[in-house]
């Protein structure tokens, strides 16, 4: 049904690896939001403080559904725009720390990338995503950036490029529209 490509990548997902892939303006990296193991490893790849929390994309809202306490979540998380948004939304009961880290919600988006998506859905989960970069260092945008910073420190590269955005997405509170991030 997917391409061999994410297939694999699917694959590697599933059995705890940690993959890098384009998404809507930057590559990221990403793992199954449970798996604390792979989690940890992405965290130690950035450099980054699992206070700060993550972001968990999916395909669709049914892959949100274990994550997130909102129970209009697909009218809620819909996204009219043509610019994708991350929102801040309630958790769901008893998520690992690393997911919301020291912030009272968790960060989601449905993502718009094609090949973000199928990876959700060949992962048969939503997923971390993450910028590919090194904290305090801007994210990968070209695979030649991607492949020299993290050949050898993540398990699959998926093929592809980013989508249109010049930065990373707007992230919103959505209880009162609050921009945390802008994306302009």
């Amino acid at each position: 049904m997917f391409s061999e490509p994410i297939n694999r990548a699917g694959r590697i997902l599933r059995c705890g690896g940690v993959v890098a892939y384009p998404t809507e303006g930057v590559f990221g990296l990403g793992c199954l939001p449970d798996d604390g193991e792979a989690v940890g490893r992405i965290l130690s790849i950035k450099g980054r403080a699992a206070t700060k929390g993550l972001i968990v994309i999916a395909s669709c809202v049914s892959q949100l559904r274990d994550w997130i306490n909102l129970p209009n979540a697909d009218s809620e998380l819909s996204n009219p725009s043509d610019q994708p948004v991350t929102w801040i939304v309630p958790p769901a009961e008893n998520l690992p720390y690393w997911i919301c880290g020291e912030h009272g919600g968790i960060a989601v988006r449905i993502t718009s990338h094609p090949v973000a998506a199928v990876l959700c859905d060949a992962a048969d989960s939503a997923l971390i995503s993450t910028s590919a970069n090194l904290s305090g260092h801007p994210p990968a945008r070209s695979r030649h950036v991607l492949r020299r910073c993290f050949h050898g420190l993540v398990d699959y590269i998926v093929p592809g490029q980013c989508g249109p955005a010049n930065r990373p997405t707007e992230i919103r509170v959505l209880t009162n529209g609050k921009v945390l991030r802008s994306a302009t």
